[in-house]
Formats: structure tokens, C-alpha cells, sequence
């Protein structure tokens, strides 16, 4: 077993074409670490709806130029398979680790297999990349980007030429393309043969983003603003300026990229202490709110000023911001569908049913909200906000910043806040309160054991609401495809418990809707609403044994 580890390993280090990599594999396998081998060699990085994210690294198991070389090579073969041959694929990247080296060898595998590759001219957002496939015409996209996940991961997210992620059959297809590839000497990538773009594409990124905004708005909310060490500063500046909104005050310390990511322990503004440099940065500038990019930008979180909490700022919670969002576009009288994935709050379909528009849940993420048909405006509860649909077919973290900005500006003129009208809208529709009860692990087999003890033995009470309804995502019901998740119906509640498609966690999503009489009966509504949610949490993560 062993020897045979050993062998793998140096099969795996003869075809490397990272000297990294290769040296970091050599003193392993010099080492003699057994453990460590065993776990770079245990399968290969598997391909699936989000495409590839992972821990950078030598081996089969981690993200390196021969696994993204192969997945390149994968998707050309599938590209070539749907006749796609002499098609333009494009391809863009953010800041982290390997990234350019990941985009310059993708280059190189689609230009070596006969397909057209043209390459962002620099580390961009990843809306860019999304809003560049149909700009140009392209048959795929490709971003290297690991998102928000640690600073040791990256990952490689793949878009056909409809501008949306990739969805089943076409992720098993091209997994089994990428099975199918040989050794990497057969695999052409050519010095050169590619294009790439100019600062012309993301001009007409930026070109489009005034479209999100109504003419004449009022655009006079102030803001701080942090990139979390990602790409978003430049763009979302940019916007900014041609929107002319006031130029939002930078967190200096996270405005430029930094793969390290050195002032946050995980580089996602909904992670406990990322906001904190945003909200030192607030007390000192005291903005109308504050406005956050993960390090891809395709997210977007709102923070406010709120009296009531230690340090005087608060985060909304996305789903706070997605009924926000809803309800401006509400007043501004667009037409169309709402949609957002069935993790986030139902409070969607109640503004949407209101104002006489269609409305449509799908699984979670963008790859499905962005395929509603007649979509105008999606969402989900995890910071995504689709609010140009025609132009990104994606979630957009620098137009849904425009957005809230736009809505922020509207409210102070009339000298009220986003709070306010999240008061409004509690009034209209019942106090929706939400939260998550989210469990990282090292060891996937927990998630395994509470998703077969949940199924085993559902719940028929938590929090002393009775469990009015357990379903079985695997199975799909009418209207989704099979997921692999949990969904309880309890007495003025909702849970959805599913492992995360990115991350090594088991994610609970809980909503309960409480109704409010009137506007002195909310603080009572939010008690309740925050007694309810903490009961839930604590009996869901017994019932799952976490």
C-alpha cells in the first residue's frame, strides 16, 4: 500500500508542470509522510455544479496547474463534443494565490484544443467575467476564483454561453470529459495563440451598470466601503463616480488585493470579526451606511447605523437586504419575475404577490435563479443579489451596492432609513426573522451522520412549535429537482437543513414569521422572533446530534 502510494506520488511528480508544486510533492515524498501523501492521493478533486474549489496544493486532491490544466482540457473536450469547436471561451480571474497562472494555463489548453480563448486583462470582479461571456459572444466562461473561502483555497467556476453556472447534465458531462483526459503530455498548450482583452470590456461592464439605477434618483447617501481584500475597489469606485454617488470612504487596510487576506480570519463579511475595520472605519466617518464586496465581489453586504447595538452598526442580514432590494424595485414599478433559492426568506414571495408579480423558488444558487424564466430581480440569503438579470445572469455584488446606495439616497431625502422601511415592510407582511445555525467541520462524515439521524429520526417539535410537514429533498418534489437537503414545516416556521456546495459545512436555514399589530407591537414581534429562532437552533442541533 504504501509502496504503491509512493509510486503514485511520483507518477503524479513526473508530469507537474509547477516547479512549486513539484518541489513541495518531492520533500513529501523524500519525507516518507505517508498520511500527508494519502490524503493529496485519496480521489481526485471532484467537478460538480460549482466546478472545482479547494486547498492549494500538490496532488489530485488539491487545486495546482496539472488538475486545473486537466479540467481545461476537460471542458474543451465537452465544448468540442457540443460543436462548439473555433468558439470563444473567456476567462477571467481574481487576486488569490495561482489564480493568473490557473487563467494563462486555460488559455493555453482551449487555444492548443482549437477553440478561441481571450483572457480579463487584469484581476477583476467576477460579475465581469459573467456580464463578458454574452457581451462577446463567447460559448463558455471561466472565472478562477475560490470566492470567499479561506486564503489557502482557489477554485475554477464554469459558465456555458448563456451567461449562467453551469447546471446538470452539463457538470457530470464535463466531469466525465475531465475523467477521460490522459496524461498531461498529450494535453497541446501552446506558448501563446490567445487575446488578451483590453480595459474595453469592462467599460462596457460599467456602461451597463448605470441601467440598474432610475434616471434623476437621488444619489446623495454617503458610504464606507471595503473590498476584503478582493478586486471589487477599482470597479465599484468606478461605478460609483459614473453613477455619481459621493465617493465612498475606503477601508484602507482591505482596499487593495491581498491574497493573504492578513486582517481577517476568513474573508467573507458574514464571518464574525470581518466587518470590524468596516465598522472602526464607519464610527470615525460616520457614513449613511456601509457597503462590502467578498474578495470576488459578487457579493454584497449592507451594514447600518443602529443605536441599539454594542458599537452603534449593525449588519443586515441578506435576507433583509434581498426584501429591501424587492421593495425598491417595487416602487419603481418594474415588471417581471422575483425569484430566490428556498434557503432564503418567504417575506420575497409575500412583496412579490403584493405588487402582483410572478414569483419563483428554486434550488439553492444563482445557477438556478438566474434560469427563471421573465427573471427581473433574485436573490439569495447568502449576500447574492441578481438585479440586472439582462446584463449578469449571476449575482453582482458592485450593481446590487449601486442598488442599495440608490435606495439609501431615496430614504435619506425623505429622512428616513433602510431600517425604516424594514419596519414598513414588517408592518405589510409580519415580522420574517431568519438566521442560520451554520457547523464547520474536518471530518465530511459529520455532516454525513446529521443528514442520516435527521432523516432517521425527523423532529416533531422544535422551539414548542409543533413540525407540521418533513420533506425529503432527495426525493425533488413538484416543483425542484432532488437536493440533497431537509425541509420542516413547523407552526409559523420554515427549516432547510443541506451540506454547503462549496464549503466543509452543514448549513440550517431558519425562518419564523411572527404577525405584528402595529408599529409599538414590533420590539415585542422581535423578541419573540429572536426567542423563537435561538429555541429552534438549540433543539434542530440535538435533533442532528451536532
Amino acid at each position: 500500500m504504501q509502496h504503491d502510494l509512493i509510486a503514485q506520488a511520483r507518477t503524479w511528480l513526473a508530469e507537474d508542470p509547477d516547479p512549486e508544486t513539484r518541489d513541495e510533492l518531492g520533500a513529501l515524498i523524500e519525507a516518507g509522510d505517508t498520511d500527508e501523501l494519502a490524503a493529496r492521493f485519496a480521489g481526485t478533486l471532484q467537478f460538480g455544479t460549482a466546478g472545482l474549489r479547494g486547498e492549494l496544493g500538490a496532488g489530485p486532491m488539491r487545486m495546482n496547474r496539472s488538475v486545473v490544466i486537466r479540467a481545461a482540457a476537460g471542458l474543451a473536450a465537452y465544448l468540442k463534443a457540443q460543436g462548439r469547436d473555433g468558439g470563444l471561451v473567456v476567462i477571467g480571474y481574481d487576486a488569490r494565490y495561482k489564480s493568473e497562472d490557473f487563467a494563462r494555463d486555460t488559455a493555453a489548453v482551449m487555444t492548443g484544443a482549437g477553440l478561441r480563448a481571450a483572457v480579463l486583462p487584469r484581476p477583476l470582479p467576477t460579475p465581469v467575467l459573467a456580464y463578458a461571456i454574452r457581451h462577446l459572444g463567447a460559448v463558455a466562461g471561466v472565472e478562477v476564483t475560490a470566492s470567499h473561502n479561506p486564503p489557502r483555497d482557489n477554485g475554477y467556476k464554469v459558465y456555458l454561453g448563456d451567461g449562467s453556472q453551469i447546471v446538470p447534465p452539463a457538470d457530470g458531462e464535463i466531469a466525465a470529459a475531465i475523467a477521460a483526459v490522459g496524461p498531461l503530455a498529450g494535453v497541446v498548450r501552446p506558448e501563446d495563440g490567445w487575446e488578451t482583452l483590453g480595459e474595453e470590456v469592462l467599460e462596457a461592464y460599467l456602461a451597463r451598470t448605470d441601467a440598474v439605477l432610475a434616471p434623476g434618483s437621488p444619489r446623495t447617501a454617503r458610504t464606507v466601503y471595503t473590498a476584503m481584500h478582493g478586486v471589487g475597489t477599482s470597479v465599484l469606485t468606478a461605478a460609483f463616480e459614473r453613477a455619481g454617488f459621493p465617493a465612498p470612504v475606503l477601508v484602507t487596510e482591505q482596499a487593495e488585493p491581498d491574497p493573504a487576506f492578513p486582517t481577517v480570519a476568513f474573508p467573507n463579511p458574514e464571518e464574525p470579526g470581518a466587518m470590524d475595520l468596516a465598522f472602526a472605519t464607519a464610527r470615525r466617518a460616520a457614513p449613511d451606511l456601509i457597503v462590502a464586496n467578498d474578495p470576488d465581489a459578487d457579493r454584497c453586504a449592507v451594514a447600518v447605523p443602529d443605536t441599539s447595538v454594542e458599537g452603534g452598526w449593525r449588519m443586515l442580514r441578506g435576507d433583509e437586504v434581498g426584501a429591501l432590494l424587492a421593495a425598491h424595485l417595487v416602487e419603481r414599478g418594474v415588471s417581471g419575475v422575483f425569484a430566490e433559492s428556498i434557503v432564503s426568506s418567504s417575506l420575497l414571495g409575500r412583496i412579490a404577490e403584493k405588487a402582483g408579480l410572478g414569483y419563483e423558488e428554486t434550488l439553492t444558487g444563482f445557477k438556478w435563479i438566474a434560469r427563471v424564466d421573465g427573471l427581473r430581480y433574485g436573490y439569495e440569503e447568502a449576500l447574492g443579489y441578481c438585479v440586472d438579470p439582462e446584463g449578469v445572469r449571476d449575482k453582482d455584488g458592485i450593481t446590487a451596492a449601486l442598488l442599495v446606495v440608490e435606495l439609501a439616497s431615496v430614504l435619506k431625502e425623505q429622512g428616513r432609513t433602510l431600517l425604516d422601511l424594514l419596519d414598513d415592510l414588517a408592518l405589510a407582511h409580519g415580522l420574517h426573522a431568519t438566521d442560520q445555525l451554520s457547523v464547520r467541520v474536518e471530518d465530511l462524515t459529520v455532516i454525513a451522520d446529521a443528514m442520516a439521524r435527521l432523516r432517521e429520526q425527523p423532529p416533531t417539535a422544535l422551539a414548542g412549535l409543533a413540525v407540521t410537514s418533513a420533506e425529503d429533498l432527495s426525493r425533488g418534489t413538484a416543483s425542484l429537482p432532488p437536493t440533497d437537503g431537509l425541509r420542516y414545516q413547523l407552526e409559523g416556521a420554515r427549516v432547510i437543513v443541506r451540506p454547503s456546495g462549496t464549503e466543509p459545512k452543514l448549513k440550517c436555514y431558519l425562518e419564523v414569521v411572527v404577525p405584528v399589530a402595529d408599529a409599538a407591537s414590533l420590539p415585542a414581534a422581535r423578541a419573540r422572533g429572536a426567542e423563537l429562532l435561538a429555541g429552534i437552533k438549540r433543539d434542530l442541533a440535538a435533533a442532528a446530534g451536532i
